[in-house]
């Protein structure tokens, strides 16, 4: 460290970060363009839409008129003697242009459904571009932003800048993963299922003097929706941060969580508890269910497993917890524990409440995470 040349160090380093801001530059650029692109995009597929009712509808009316013109025909022609040769001729020009306008108007309508399935497509698309570039910039803004203060006597702190350097750059970046997350599954879930229960609402008013039948069933699919997203809301709100957890304590909560789960997945749950029950302060009743919580998680995600055993032993100076699956399991040799970024922040969180992590797995054998967090 003595033979470092601070001078070529600090440029070196000046030179990093210069390229690191252009990058960001460009890649917010790119965001920019993307997410312009795609509100454009968002527009076209409301009009399209629109388009569409309003030509479902003109087909509609059109084959009222088609069959009343046919019908009119019919009667013109089983009493041919009692009209004259205009009138006659009047009413099948009038019906051969109804079914002209009528064939023009479905050809429209399906067109106007490819174009609006080609745009949905086109902008799910220019979703995930614009989310992976907002990723991009969010982690480019993190390394910079960090890179940035750390500058400051970087020579003297350079050892112990590598150990406090990956700890503190991946708090902020999991603080700002998990807003974007947060983020997302709001705009995709529930802000999305409002749009389309607005947009089915407009099609029920349109519909009401016309379907009376038709508006009952689009009733029936609003309420589903509007069940789906609450249901897709209150998710959101307990993965922020579970109100059962500050009502009734750490145990509910995990045996609710446990239910869900099982009842998501068809992964059967089992809860064990050692010891008397006892609240806890509330930063370590969070911070043992979020372990939890990214425990199972990773199960359901990964494990494929058939069965979680969650057990909980109350101890007068400590809390042992362990995560029990049966399912694929992994060699730890191969694939060193802790290389998972959920698996790191289980870690992190055990070391800010000073306890202890320990995992074992075998290939075919399951997993078993072991935590043992002390009580004061």
């Amino acid at each position: 460290m003595q033979n470092v040349d601070s001078k070529l160090l600090d440029k070196i380093i000046k030179q990093i970060l210069e390229a690191i801001e252009q990058s960001k530059i460009q890649i917010f650029d790119i965001y920019e363009a993307a997410k312009s692109e795609m509100e454009s995009v968002k527009k076209d597929v409301e009009r399209v839409k629109q388009a569409t009712v309003d030509i479902i509808f003109h087909v509609d009316d059109l084959e009222k008129q088609e069959k009343r013109a046919r019908l009119r025909l019919m009667g013109v022609s089983r009493n041919f003697r009692v009209h004259s040769e205009d009138e006659i001729k009047r009413i099948y020009d009038e019906t051969k242009n109804i079914q002209v306008e009528l064939a023009v108007a479905r050809e429209q309508e399906q067109s106007l459904k490819r174009q609006r399935d080609d745009l949905e497509i086109r902008l799910k698309s220019l979703k995930s571009t614009v989310g992976k570039a907002e990723n991009l910039v969010s982690q480019v803004g993190v390394v910079l932003g960090y890179l940035g203060n750390q500058m400051e006597g970087v020579v003297d702190r350079l050892e112990s800048l590598q150990q406090s350097q990956n700890f503190g750059a991946k708090i902020i970046k999991a603080q700002e993963e998990e807003r974007l997350r947060v983020a997302r599954e709001i705009h995709d879930g529930p802000a999305q299922a409002m749009a389309n229960l607005v947009f089915r609402a407009e099609v029920c008013e349109r519909l009401i003097d016309v379907d009376l039948e038709r508006v009952k069933g689009e009733l029936k699919s609003l309420r589903s929706q509007a069940r789906a997203c609450l249901q897709e809301t209150r998710k959101i709100i307990f993965d922020l941060r579970p109100m059962m957890l500050d009502d009734l304590g750490l145990l509910p909560t995990i045996r609710g969580f446990l239910e869900t789960l099982q009842a998501r997945s068809g992964i059967v749950t089992e809860l064990r508890i050692i010891g008397e029950d006892q609240r806890l302060n509330p930063y370590l009743e969070i911070g043992l269910f979020r372990v939890v919580q990214e425990a199972v998680n990773n199960v359901e995600k990964h494990a494929k497993a058939h069965k979680v055993i969650v057990l909980l032993e109350f101890r007068r100076d400590y809390i042992l917890t362990v995560i029990d699956d049966d399912g694929q399991g992994f060699d730890t040799e191969l694939k060193p524990v802790g290389d998972s970024f959920g698996i790191l922040g289980m870690r992190e969180r055990i070391n800010l409440l000073k306890g202890r992590v320990e995992i074992k797995s075998e290939p075919k054998k399951g997993t078993r995470v072991i935590v043992k967090v002390p009580v004061k």
